[in-house]
């Protein structure tokens, strides 16, 4: 089964896998997503769009990416449930065309699923695609997730550390990364324990 097919199939199911609810870490900077409105957003891997749908109820033009269709029926439904509009792009991480300077703000969480040299093209993309002084947010898990096995890969090479990031995204005018622990719960996907690492940059 490839990576699409395993998502597709894990969308599919009843529900929604992540919840409705927006990810903490987006949700505690509404006034920096506020502040960029109503300018463009891209959340990538939005699965459901949980996250697309608050950035857009904070007033953000938002282009939400996702390789699964069944997510991507959810993400409307999500939509329109909340009473707002959302650009719906199904794309693979590995070969979207990033384009240069087009977004204000660009958000990734969780987004684990690829393997090393794809995540670099990806971070590398995330850059490409901000505005000088553009909004950077990531949320993902390090590696003492091995441990609470609450969700995400169980690929060490997957996993963030802080000196990861501070490699991919050192030279940004701003950068700002926290490793910690929380309680997550985030529908069925995401639920327990977890270790986290949150990046805000400013480009």
């Amino acid at each position: 089964m490839s990576e699409i097919e395993r998502w597709e199939a894990r969308f599919a199911a009843p529900g929604y896998l992540f919840g409705t609810a927006p990810n903490a870490f987006i949700k505690s900077k509404a006034d920096r997503l506020k502040a960029k409105a109503p300018g463009k957003a891209l959340s990538i891997a939005d699965g459901e769009a949980r996250n697309g749908v608050f950035m857009a109820k904070q007033g953000l033009d938002v282009l939400s990416l996702d390789g699964s269709v069944a997510a991507q029926e959810k993400a409307r439904t999500l939509a329109k449930d909340r009473g707002v509009q959302i650009r719906l792009e199904r794309a693979d991480l590995t070969a979207w065309p990033w384009p240069k300077a087009a977004f204000d703000v660009v958000v990734g969480i969780f987004f684990q699923f690829l393997p090393p040299a794809d995540r670099s093209r990806c971070f590398a993309g995330m850059k490409h695609a901000l505005k000088p002084g553009g909004l950077l947010l990531i949320e993902g898990y390090g590696l003492k997730q091995l441990e609470y096995k609450t969700g995400g890969p169980s690929i060490p090479e997957q996993l963030y550390t802080v000196a990861m990031l501070e490699q991919a995204f050192g030279d940004m005018s701003s950068l700002d990364i926290k490793e910690y622990d929380a309680v997550v719960n985030e529908g069925a996907g995401h639920a327990g324990m977890s270790a986290l690492v949150d990046l805000v940059g400013i480009k």
